[in-house]
C-alpha cells in the first residue's frame, strides 16, 4: 500500500499538472467497492468545479474544489488502497484496464484513477467540511506531542507507529526503516521508551520520510507517480525486504518477524 512519501509524490505531481483547471466531465465505472460516496454525487460535485489545490492528508490525496454544484468549496478524497494509481494523461493515451474514474479537464488532459484490486476509495466531502485525517501529521509533529502519543502504551513500538489514529501516513516500510535508524527494536514496548529514544525516533522518522519524498517514494509493488514513473527510495532500504542479507552497518543478517501481524525487518545487533 502506498505510504506517506508515495502519496505525497503523487499529490504533488498531480497538483503541478492540474491545479487551476476546470473539470468539464466525469466518468465512473460505478464499481461499488471503489466509491464511498455515490458515483452520481461525485459526478455532480466535480463537474464544472475548478481544482484549487491537490495535496496529501495522511495516506489520502485531497483535491480542494471550487464547486458551483456544492455552492461552496468541496473536497474530492482519493485513497489509493493497495494498487491504486492516479495518472494525468492525454485523451489519446489508451485507457488502462481497471480504470474506475476519468476526469476530463479544461487543459486538454484527463485525470484517471486506476485500481486493479479495488481497495482504493473515492469520495466527496460535504460543503465547508475540511478533511483532517485520522491522526497527527508525522512531518510536523512537535517532540512533546510525539512523546505524549506513546506515553503509557503497552503495544510494541512498531504497531504503535502503524496506528493511523496516532500518526497518519506511516506504513510498514517507513516504520521499519525509521526504527532501524533510531536503533530501536520493533517489539520494544512503546510506553517504556525514554524521551531520548523517542526523540531519536521522531528525527529518524521525519528524515526517512523527507528523503523518500525527495526520491519519489518506494516502488516495491505497483506504485508509480502521476506520470507512471517508479520511485527510487527502495534502493535506500536498509532493512525492509532484506531478510537474510547482511546489515549495511554491522554485517549481521537482517531478521524478519511478525509484529501485530505485519512482516517486520530489523537488525538484532544495531537495534536494542
Amino acid at each position: 500500500m502506498p505510504e506517506l512519501p508515495e502519496v505525497e509524490t503523487v499529490a504533488n505531481g498531480v497538483h503541478e499538472r492540474v491545479h487551476g483547471q476546470t473539470i468539464s466531465a466525469v466518468w465512473t465505472s460505478n464499481k461499488p467497492q471503489t466509491f464511498k460516496s455515490p458515483p452520481t454525487l461525485i459526478a455532480d460535485v466535480l463537474t464544472g468545479a475548478r481544482i484549487a489545490r491537490v495535496h496529501r492528508v495522511g495516506k489520502t490525496i485531497v483535491m480542494d474544489l471550487d464547486s458551483p454544484t456544492a455552492g461552496a468549496s468541496a473536497q474530492f478524497l482519493i485513497h489509493l488502497g493497495m494498487t491504486g494509481r492516479l495518472l494525468v494523461s492525454t485523451p489519446d493515451t489508451p485507457v488502462p484496464a481497471h480504470t474506475h474514474a476519468v476526469l476530463t479537464l479544461s487543459g486538454s488532459r484527463e485525470l484517471r484513477f486506476v485500481d486493479a484490486r479495488r481497495f482504493g476509495r473515492l469520495s466527496v466531502s460535504a460543503p465547508l467540511e475540511t478533511y483532517t485525517g485520522p491522526g497527527t501529521e508525522p512531518l510536523t509533529i512537535l517532540l512533546e506531542d510525539f512523546v505524549a502519543l506513546f506515553r503509557g502504551r503497552k503495544t510494541p513500538i512498531k504497531a504503535a507507529l502503524l496506528n493511523q489514529s496516532l500518526l497518519h501516513g506511516v506504513g510498514n516500510i517507513y516504520a521499519d526503516e525509521s526504527l532501524f535508524r533510531a536503533g530501536i527494536r520493533p517489539r520494544r514496548q512503546a510506553g517504556q521508551l525514554t524521551r531520548l529514544q523517542l526523540s531519536h525516533l521522531r528525527d529518524a522518522l521525519q528524515s526517512v520520510l523527507l528523503h523518500a519524498i525527495d526520491l519519489g517514494g518506494s516502488s516495491v509493488s505497483d506504485y508509480v507517480d502521476a506520470d507512471g514513473v517508479r520511485g527510487f527510495f527502495q534502493l535506500e532500504h536498509r532493512v525492509y525486504m532484506r531478510t537474510g542479507q547482511p546489515c549495511l552497518v554491522c554485517g549481521t543478517p537482517i531478521k524478519r518477524i511478525l509484529v501485530g501481524g505485519r512482516g517486520t525487518h530489523f537488525c538484532s545487533s544495531c537495534q536494542k
